[in-house]
């Protein structure tokens, strides 16, 4: 297995990096199309806004060879808003199309009294499918950590893999579609259980 994680000059590039290497694995730097010769999986890691994410990619060229990728079904890990830019629109950025790859559209949670924006912290998640090898080993709810003001809102029911309990609703924490996964939630920042995802993603989904 050889992996790549997506650089568009933001996210949290170098923790995803760590949490990689610490499983054994030494990624590759992926910033243009020429960079995905000889990788085998994909890493994409998140935190920034939605339009810029995307701005990115078109720049770099890389827009369309990930959305070559996915319709391929290879190997891919989204995080954050690498998961947020797989659909097509998002309330942060009217008007700025994702990747689409998946239906649906990204929306901030309400400004309601109380209500603590953004979702930070450690909250569990209810995997849809525990059994699925992409969760083996992660119990019923295992917890992971947030850190977001936006969240996707799919289209397609059978694509959710997870839900997360906040603002009075759940919402979906992750995706899965064939060998593609992508969460909210920041496995590299959730420890042990983080990296338990990252791994079976690495030895055993992909």
């Amino acid at each position: 297995m050889k992996p790549g994680i997506i650089d568009y000059g933001g996210g949290n590039l170098q923790s995803v990096r760590n949490a990689v290497r610490a499983l054994g694995q030494e990624p590759v730097l992926v910033n243009s199309p020429a960079d995905l010769a000889g990788v085998d999986a994909l890493v994409f890691p998140g935190q920034g806004a939605f339009a810029d994410c995307m701005q990115a990619l078109h720049a770099q060229g890389l827009a369309d060879p990930l959305r070559t990728w996915l319709a391929e079904d290879r190997p891919f890990f989204g995080i954050c808003i690498g998961y947020q830019v797989l659909f097509e629109s998002g309330e942060e950025n009217p008007g700025v199309a994702g990747l689409g790859v998946l239906r649906g559209q990204v929306v901030r949670f309400p400004a309601e009294p109380g209500l603590k924006v953004p979702h930070m912290g450690w909250n569990n998640v209810q995997p849809s499918h525990p059994d699925d090898p992409a969760w083996a080993g992660l119990g019923d709810a295992p917890f992971f950590y947030f850190v977001h003001s936006y969240y996707p809102q799919p289209l397609d029911a059978d694509v959710v893999a997870g839900t997360t309990h906040y603002a009075g609703r759940d919402f979906a924490a992750a995706v899965q579609r064939g060998r593609m996964i992508a969460t909210q939630f920041h496995p590299e920042k959730s420890q042990a259980t983080g990296l338990r995802l990252l791994g079976n993603f690495l030895t055993k989904h992909a």
